[in-house]
């Protein structure tokens, strides 16, 4: 396993995964949600799709041994092992400034879109949109007459999963700075998590 690396609270970290490589992301203390996007090396203008996932696996939740799809319907990662009770969340568009406003937010508020972008400039490269993400242990229950609503997550500390890559990519991950809901816990306050190449 190489060293820990730090997602910090309310921040983006991106990282270069090569075919073959597993990324492990750590939901260090349990209760923080990780945006999570991935992007062919290649072309980012494929990329990791919640849309064409539900398609390919008939259920909102991925689980331990699912292919994780693209746009284009090609497998970037696989979902291998997941130590969490697998409430995920494929349904949510990230949060965004737009977002923060219509929740009453006067002032800049750190956002997990701009995490995106910021992330891949970083390592020199451009998100050429801002897909919906895999919301890593976000809670989203769906009732019987399709309402949603924002929970705080089931996962516990240390909790984590791992993902395959299936061809050269960068995935991204964002340490989620939601704290007007408690998708961050019920205290609505953004942590730190980890990840590691295994």
């Amino acid at each position: 396993m190489d060293a820990l690396e730090r997602i910090p609270p309310r921040r983006g970290r991106a990282q270069r995964l090569v075919q073959g490589q597993t990324l492990r992301i750590i939901n260090t203390h349990g209760s923080q949600v990780v945006d999570f996007w991935a992007f062919s090396a290649e072309d980012p203008l494929e990329f990791l799709s919640m849309e064409h996932l539900r398609a390919s696996l008939g259920r909102i939740f991925p689980k331990a041994g699912d292919a994780l799809v693209t746009n284009r319907r090609r497998p970037i990662l696989t979902l291998t092992q997941d130590t969490s009770p697998g409430v995920h969340d494929t349904l949510i568009a990230a949060c965004d400034s737009h977002r923060y406003a219509g929740l009453g937010c006067r002032d800049y508020h750190e956002n997990c879109t701009d995490n995106l972008h910021a992330a891949m400039r970083a390592i020199g490269q451009r998100a050429p949109e801002c897909p919906s993400p895999l919301n890593l242990w976000m809670n989203i229950p769906v009732d019987a007459a399709g309402g949603v609503a924002f929970e705080a997550p089931v996962s516990k500390p240390g909790d984590y999963v791992d993902m395959r890559a299936e061809m050269d990519c960068i995935a991204v991950m964002s340490a989620c700075p939601q704290d007007m809901l408690p998708i961050n816990g019920e205290a609505c306050t953004p942590m730190e998590a980890h990840y590691t190449l295994v």
